[in-house]
C-alpha cells in the first residue's frame, strides 16, 4: 500500500512568516498598481458608484491588476513544479513547449473567430482557453514522448524526467515548430488581424471581461491546487525515482498530474494574455536560492511572488511610456528585466 509522503528528506522550514511577508508584498504591489495613473479619489470611488473615480478603479484598474495577479501566480507555480519534476533550474513552460503549443491553439481559435484577442462572451473565452489548453497538453505529450524514445538526444529513456536534457531539447524543437505554424497562420488572416495577433503574442495585460477573468481564475486555481498538494512528492523526487517509489510516490501518476495541471494553467494564461516569459523561470529560481529547495515552501511562495512580480512589471509597462501615450506589452518588460537577471546568474555560476 502506497504511503503519501508527509515530509521531504530535508527538515521543514517555518513557512507561515515567510508566506505572510510575501502576501504583504503582493498586497503592496496591488495597492501601488491601483494608485498609479490618473489621480482619483478612493473615498469617492467607494462612496459613489456612479462617479468616474468608481468606474476607473473598479472597471479598469482593478480587473487588470487581478489579471496580473492570477497570470503571474499561474506562471510561477507552473515553473516551480516543472523545475522540481525535471530537477532542472532551466525547466519552465516556455522552454518545454507547453506555452508554444498553447499559443498555437489559441492563435488558430482566434484566427478562425476573426479576432485578435479573446472577446467578450463566456462561450468564446472558454473555446479559446480550451483550444490553448488542449494544444498545450498535446505539445507536452509530444515533448515527453520524444524524450522517452530519444536516446539519440543523449539521455537515457524512461523514468520520471529521466531524460531531462532530452525533454528540454525536445521542448525547444516543439516551440520552434509551433512558432513557425503561428507565423503561417498569421499570413492567412487580414493585415489588421495579423498585426493585433503579433501584439497579443508579445504578451499583454489588458482590461479583461468578467467572463475572461472567471475562466482564467478557475483554470489557474484548479491547476495550482494540484501542484501545491503534490509539493511533498516533488521533494522526494530529488532522491531519485527509485527511492521516491520506495517511499510511496507513484512517479508516473505524479508526472501526469503535473503535466495536466500546468497545461491547464498555461493554456488559460496564454489564451488570455499571450506569451509572457521569464516569470515561470526566474521567480522559482530566485525563491529556491533564498529559501531552499523544499517544495512545500517553494511552490506556494513562487505562486505569491509570481503574482507580485507580474503586477509590478505591468505597472512598469503602464508608467514607463505614459508621456508618449502608449505602453509596451508586459511580455517585453518581463523579458527586458528577466533576461539580464538570468544572464547575471549564469555569469556568476548560480544557475
Amino acid at each position: 500500500m502506497s504511503v503519501v509522503p508527509r515530509a521531504s528528506h530535508a527538515p521543514a522550514r517555518p513557512t507561515a512568516p515567510r508566506l505572510a511577508l510575501a502576501v504583504l508584498l503582493l498586497l503592496a504591489a496591488v495597492l501601488l498598481a491601483l494608485r498609479v495613473g490618473e489621480p482619483i479619489s478612493l473615498a469617492r470611488a467607494f462612496a459613489d458608484p456612479g462617479s468616474l473615480d468608481h468606474a476607473i478603479l473598479f472597471r479598469a484598474r482593478l480587473p487588470r491588476v487581478l489579471l496580473g495577479v492570477i497570470a503571474g501566480a499561474g506562471l510561477a507555480v507552473s515553473g516551480s513544479a516543472y523545475q522540481g519534476l525535471l530537477r532542472n533550474p532551466l525547466a519552465e513552460p516556455y522552454v518545454l513547449g507547453v506555452a508554444g503549443g498553447a499559443a498555437l491553439g489559441a492563435t488558430i481559435a482566434l484566427a478562425l473567430a476573426g479576432l485578435a484577442t479573446p472577446a467578450s462572451g463566456l462561450g468564446l473565452v472558454a473555446v479559446v482557453s480550451v483550444a490553448a489548453a488542449l494544444c498545450g497538453a498535446l505539445a507536452t505529450a509530444l515533448v515527453y514522448a520524444l524524450a522517452s524514445r530519444g536516446t539519440a538526444l543523449g539521455a537515457a529513456p524512461g523514468g520520471s524526467a529521466g531524460s531531462a536534457t532530452a525533454i528540454l531539447l525536445a521542448g525547444v524543437v516543439v516551440n520552434g515548430i509551433a512558432s513557425a505554424a503561428i507565423t503561417f497562420v498569421k499570413t492567412l488572416v487580414r493585415a489588421s488581424t495579423a498585426q493585433q495577433l503579433l501584439f497579443w503574442l508579445a504578451g499583454f495585460l489588458d482590461v479583461p471581461t468578467t467572463s475572461t477573468l472567471v475562466v482564467l481564475t478557475v483554470c489557474v486555481t484548479l491547476g495550482a491546487a494540484v501542484l501545491v498538494m503534490d509539493a511533498p512528492r516533488l521533494n522526494l523526487l530529488a532522491l531519485g525515482d527509485e527511492h521516491a517509489t520506495h517511499l510511496g510516490v507513484d512517479v508516473g501518476a505524479l508526472e501526469r498530474r503535473t503535466f495536466a495541471a500546468t497545461s491547464l494553467i498555461v493554456g488559460a494564461i496564454v489564451a488570455t494574455c499571450g506569451m509572457i516569459g521569464f516569470v515561470g523561470l526566474l521567480v522559482p529560481h530566485i525563491v529556491r536560492r533564498l529559501l531552499g529547495a523544499d517544495h512545500r515552501v517553494l511552490v506556494p511562495m513562487s505562486l505569491v511572488l509570481g503574482a507580485a512580480t507580474l503586477v509590478l512589471c505591468d505597472l512598469l509597462a503602464r508608467a514607463t511610456f505614459r508621456w508618449v501615450g502608449t505602453e509596451p506589452p508586459v511580455g517585453a518588460i518581463t523579458a527586458l528585466v528577466g533576461g539580464p537577471v538570468f544572464l547575471a546568474l549564469l555569469w556568476r555560476g548560480r544557475v
